[in-house]
Parts: structure tokens; sequence; C-alpha cells
């Protein structure tokens, strides 16, 4: 099982792509999945900003709990 959102979304993505025949549809999956990508690139940018921003391990620590850093 995917450990994150977005980990799950691509596994449910390339699953699908590999039951679909239909060369648009699976254009447009093939496109989601690069989509993702970029939102994953742009939350892993984030995540290590946060981190080099913030000292306090215990403030780190709780925003991961909350789920907003990885």
């Amino acid at each position: 099982m995917a450990e994150t959102t977005l980990a799950t979304i691509d596994e449910l993505l390339e699953g699908t792509l590999d039951d679909v025949d239909d060369p648009d549809i699976r254009y447009k999956l093939r496109s989601a999945r690069q989509l993702l990508q970029v939102v994953q690139q742009r939350q892993d940018i984030m995540d290590e900003a946060i981190d080099t921003a913030i000292e306090d391990e215990e403030v780190l620590q709780n925003l991961r709990d909350l789920g907003y850093t990885e």
C-alpha cells in the first residue's frame, strides 16, 4: 500500500492505465500521472523549505502529525 495520498492516486492511475486499451484515455491517464509527479515535486520542495526554516523539532513533528509536511 502507498504511503501518501499522492502515491495512492498514482497507483490507482497506473492500475487503470494497465486495464485500458483506448489510446485517448491512456494519453489522459499518462498526462494525469505526469501532473501528479509535478505536484509531488512541489510538495517535496515545500517540505524542504519548512524543514530548513523551522529549527524546532517539536514544531516540525507537530506539522508532520497534522499532515502539513511529510
